[in-house]
């Protein structure tokens, strides 16, 4: 046995252990960790966008356990266990990858994005579950930058997509026209997601993550306005009492500093 393999079966047994002998772990359930989880995933998709790597490793961790617990609670109620999750996993990345593990070696990107969804449809018929809607992967639940993105990812990789550049950008500034021309709060409200709709769009085709472009523009605007809240405190005034053009200075002060690091 590896030594991953035995630190692997160790946290399993940790895992079973807590939830045999912690009050805490005994009572939890898969929809009272729920939001735990949810958590854990944000926490981890922080210390990416800061390059922490050290925290990066211990929310990892943090997840790994969560998947054993999921797997543990499954298991007492005859469902499945960690086995059978890491099997399933195995088994459905060589299904999913023949460019790899099959006959379509030197297969393009976009035809491997293509197979991909043909493959999950044919998965799904051979579960004999109802025939569902190539965007029904999908979560709901998804952050709104992200969902739009996917599901314009998976609208392409079926056909459905523009066939240049230019053409999405004119229709990020058709939107924008229509915006302008919008008069009501509900046809403005309807115009804007449908600009910023486009914009993603945009920058799925500029091979940008507009998830990630917007959590670094905000953390960047964080920065810069800790900057000059910094800046009032020195000054013994309130942010409040500073004007608009003093603050727009340490603002412009911040983003130098930043060019210069």
């Amino acid at each position: 046995m590896t030594e991953a393999q035995e630190k692997f079966q160790r946290l399993v047994e940790i895992v079973d252990e807590l939830r045999e002998k912690c009050p805490w772990d005994k009572k939890q359930t898969k929809e009272s960790i729920r939001h735990l989880t949810i958590e854990e995933t944000y926490e981890l998709s922080d210390t990416i966008l800061n390059n922490d790597y050290g925290e990066m490793k211990n929310e990892l961790g943090d997840l790994l356990m969560h998947t054993i617990f999921y797997a543990s609670m499954a298991r007492d109620e005859g469902r499945f266990d960690i086995v059978g999750v890491l099997q399933e996993q195995i088994d459905k990345l060589i299904r999913r990858h023949p460019h790899v593990y099959g006959d379509l070696i030197g297969a393009t990107e976009e035809e491997i994005n293509a197979n991909w969804e043909r493959i999950k449809a044919l998965e799904r018929k051979m579960k004999g579950e109802e025939r569902k809607s190539a965007l029904a992967g999908v979560p709901e639940s998804l952050p709104s930058l992200i969902k739009a993105q996917r599901m314009q990812e998976k609208a392409a990789n079926l056909g459905f997509d523009w066939e240049n550049e230019d053409q999405v950008w004119s229709k990020v500034q058709e939107e924008v026209g229509e915006l302008l021309a919008a008069e009501t709060p509900e046809h403005q409200e309807e115009e804007m997601g449908d600009l910023l709709f486009a914009l993603v769009n945009y920058c799925r085709f500029k091979k940008i993550n507009a998830e990630d472009a917007l959590a670094k523009a905000s953390a960047k605007f964080r920065r810069r306005f800790n900057y000059i809240e910094d800046k009032s405190f020195e000054l013994g005034k309130k942010l409040e009492e500073m004007k608009l053009d003093e603050m727009e200075g340490y603002w412009q002060e911040a983003k130098m500093k930043e060019k210069n690091a």
